[in-house]
């Protein structure tokens, strides 16, 4: 098994799929190999979703694991399409993510808008204002990892789903368009191979650093220092020493940071038994379920 690295530091990053220049909700933070606390980046800054790309291609520091609360793709493989019953439905993630850009290419601030309106793809979605595509039915379809996470006792949304508080689907579609700005220089797992050195991208889910902390899966979200500083102790690491109140989107990347300095090095991880090339190329993978 090939295992990446050595990665001296990890980076988590809380998302938005808002509409909007500026989001409250994307929070960014890292930590360094060792037991040192880790820190917000720039923590008193309101970040727009460029801000967050600039960074990653120009300030953040080299051989860091970066790990993005979003969904990397969408369910492929239970239809063979992403798209079912639409002809221009992309064949891999990558055409997928160009896909959304070349249709948002005039949405400004990397939204997602026209492409949730679009046509077809609306088709697939839930919406707001109890708008449902004919093709979305139940719950919403999910990825083979989402499978495994509910199997882990977790209960993930489908990327589908545009609607509630919870749903990371406009999130995961601002998202692509990133991701489709990164491709090529930054390598993105589980589509690229794992390389030997340098930096790389990650899909994670906060709630499962949450629970490797010591949290139950019905009380992840953190909104005091003293619980974060309480989770980080239990991985190990230096705490922060802070007190009082803590928005949930600083406290998940915080925590998110220092879980992934702890697990990065486990083989298991980046290669799942239910992980086939074809998953791997389509689907994605969220890193930390086995």
């Amino acid at each position: 098994m090939i295992v990446p690295g050595p990665f001296r530091h990890f980076a988590a990053i809380d998302w938005s799929g808002a509409v909007g220049e500026r989001q409250r909700g994307i929070a960014v933070a890292i930590a360094a190999i060792g037991t040192s606390a880790p820190a917000l980046v720039r923590p008193d800054h309101v970040w727009s979703r460029q801000e967050v790309l600039d960074w990653l291609l120009g300030d953040m520091p080299d051989d860091t694991l970066i790990g993005f609360d979003l969904g990397t793709a969408l369910p492929f493989v239970d239809e063979g399409a992403f798209f079912p019953g639409w002809s221009d439905t992309p064949p891999d993630a990558r055409t997928l993510w160009q896909m959304v850009e070349r249709i948002c290419r005039d949405d400004p601030h990397l939204s997602a808008t026209s492409f949730v309106d679009h046509p077809e793809a609306a088709r697939h979605f839930r919406r707001h204002a109890g708008r449902k595509g004919e093709f979305f039915s139940g719950r919403g379809r999910l990825r083979v990892t989402e499978q495994a996470q509910r199997e882990q006792g977790l209960n993930p949304y489908s990327n589908l789903n545009l609607v509630g508080a919870a749903q990371v689907g406009k999130s995961s579609l601002t998202g692509m368009r990133v991701l489709q700005r990164l491709d090529g220089r930054l390598p993105i797992w589980p589509f690229d191979s794992l390389p030997r050195q340098g930096s790389m991208v990650v899909e994670i889910y906060t709630t499962i650093a949450a629970i490797a902390a010591g949290r139950r899966k019905g009380r992840a979200k953190m909104r005091s220092w003293e619980e974060v500083d309480a989770a980080l102790a239990s991985l190990g690491g230096a705490i922060t020493g802070r007190r009082g109140p803590v928005d949930d989107h600083k406290a998940d990347v915080l925590l998110t940071a220092a879980w992934l300095r702890t697990v990065a090095h486990d083989p298991a991880l980046w290669h799942p038994a239910a992980l086939t090339p074809h998953i791997a190329r389509t689907e994605g993978w969220t890193f930390g379920v086995r």
